[in-house]
């Protein structure tokens, strides 16, 4: 008898995954629904929750956190930390140098608005139980906006939406927007599904859009990105659903072009890898063909970085010798710190044993001569031999003179075996999409406000002007959290407003 229940019951998961019309339909009224939990559209299920909104979340995959939990810190500036280390940075300097990096193509009043809004929100996370560690910068003499806190985003993210649901509020993981809907010109909810085939129906007095991006999505990413065939770092998943959504009633595009670009490297690999980290160090940089094309020294910068070599087709090989290798190994460690997983300084003590490994993939390529290393990845054997005598030239008078690197990164490449890792550009996501004003309101290109819908995070166009900016560490999780306190903030005004 158990037996036959049992064929029942898997015959009729069968039926139902085969006719959804079958699967149940459920329906939800919230204040506020989130489209998305990663680290803006945490922030603001919280911070609506805080104020006594009734919040529904749906995201996507099994887990809060998206790529927000892999990160280390968040910008601010005129934080109490800062205050308390005594260090000047001013929002107006910050305001202005953001602006002057995008060439003033970014939205001036969303950037002064999160600017404006950073330090208040460090206050807000600590006062909601997040630690901070330290202030940091992601290259030497840069500046210390970088709010490194305990636990990576992963832990204040939890941390957020347990507060969130211990108040009673609702998530809704495997659950992924569809369509908005819409009612005599306003966003008054969203449709959804969830993964086992359930319809899901929010009716909402304001909807937040927090999806994440485009990265995962192949069409959008061919049709808008000049790094299309970047190596994508944790995109599963981020497949401009909240940005088509915004877009099919009405918001206007901003920003699709733009995206994070990522410190280069092997195709796939992870951030820690010893082996790797051998590739985002400032050493001889080479085409396929075996030429330099950059002042390698820009590793310090993702961007200048990323562009330089999307310009040779996004393909290169990182050169070294073997007493460059001992430097980083055994001597002073690397030069160049990859993010405060593997600091400045870090010897590579796990390149050894990671070494197999990375040959056997096909990113990491050893010989005892030039011309062996040559062979073993494709380079034209006379023009590498031809670069690496004039780079050894120039590290012999300690003068870069064809691209003007910083003599302290000048490594002879003489003492075999030579080493070569094959890089390729790299990203941390899009960071555009939806048009919306310093309100996070979304708007249509006309710049007309769409009542009921907000956007946040990286679906959002307009904080960069044309190139990701890393003058200002922890940026993206700064714009996440800061566009999501205000994008709360309208909605709870607006919802007042209709009372």
């Amino acid at each position: 008898m158990k037996h036959a229940f049992k064929l029942a019951a898997a015959a009729a998961a069968v039926v139902l995954a085969m006719n959804p019309a079958l699967a149940e339909d459920r329906t939800y009224d919230a204040d506020v629904v989130v489209i998305g939990a990663g680290a803006s559209g945490s922030a603001a299920a919280w911070a609506a929750a805080e104020k006594g909104l009734k919040v529904v979340t749906l995201e996507k995959s099994a887990m809060v956190g998206g790529t927000g939990k892999f990160s280390e810190g968040i910008f601010a500036v005129e934080s109490s930390m800062q205050r308390d280390w005594n260090y000047g940075l001013t929002k107006d300097q910050a305001f202005t140098m953001i602006m002057n990096y995008g060439h003033w193509r970014g939205n001036a009043r969303m950037v002064r608005a999160f600017v404006d809004r950073s330090a208040d929100t460090i206050d807000w996370m600590k006062k909601n139980g997040v630690k901070f560690e330290k202030l940091f910068s992601n290259y030497p003499n840069g500046l210390y906006t970088w709010h490194i806190y305990e636990g990576r985003g992963a832990g204040w993210i939890n941390l957020f939406m347990k507060k969130y649901q211990d108040a009673g509020q609702t998530l809704l993981l495997n659950t992924w927007g569809e369509k908005l809907i819409q009612e005599n010109g306003r966003v008054v909810g969203v449709e959804a599904t969830n993964k086992a085939g359930d319809k899901i129906t929010v009716r909402s007095k304001t909807t937040i859009i927090a999806t994440g991006g485009f990265f995962d999505n192949k069409e959008m990413r061919e049709k808008y990105l000049r790094f299309a065939d970047s190596d994508g770092l944790a995109q599963t998943g981020k497949t401009g659903d909240g940005i088509r959504m915004a877009w099919s009633v009405g918001g206007g595009k901003e920003g699709t072009e733009v995206q994070a670009s990522y410190r280069p490297g092997p195709r796939g690999v992870g951030t820690t890898n010893h082996v790797s980290a051998t590739a985002k160090q400032p050493h001889l940089w080479l085409s396929p063909k075996g030429e330099r094309f950059c002042n390698e020294q820009i590793m310090l910068e993702w961007p200048f970085a990323g562009n330089a070599l999307e310009r040779i087709g996004g393909t290169m090989y990182v050169v070294y010798d073997q007493k460059t290798l001992d430097h980083m190994e055994t001597d002073q460690g690397i030069d160049l710190g990859v993010g405060v997983m593997v600091p400045v300084g870090t010897k590579l003590v796990n390149y050894q044993k990671e070494w197999d490994a990375a040959v056997k993939a096909g990113w990491a390529f050893k010989a005892d001569t030039l011309e062996g290393l040559a062979k073993a990845t494709g380079m034209n054997p006379e023009k590498l031999a031809k670069t690496v005598a004039e780079y050894n030239g120039y590290c012999a008078v300690r003068h870069d003179a064809e691209f003007a690197k910083d003599p302290k990164y000048l490594r002879e490449v003489k003492t075999g075996p030579f080493y070569a890792i094959k890089s390729v550009a790299s990203t941390l996501g899009t960071l555009g999409g939806i048009k919306a004003n310093e309100r996070f309101e979304v708007v249509t290109q006309n710049e007309d406000p769409i009542p009921g819908l907000y956007a946040a995070g990286n679906d959002v166009g307009g904080m960069y002007g044309d190139s990701y900016d890393l003058l200002m560490a922890g940026s993206t999780v700064g714009f996440a959290v800061n566009s999501a306190r205000i994008a709360v903030d309208s909605a709870a005004e607006y919802i007042k407003a209709q009372k």
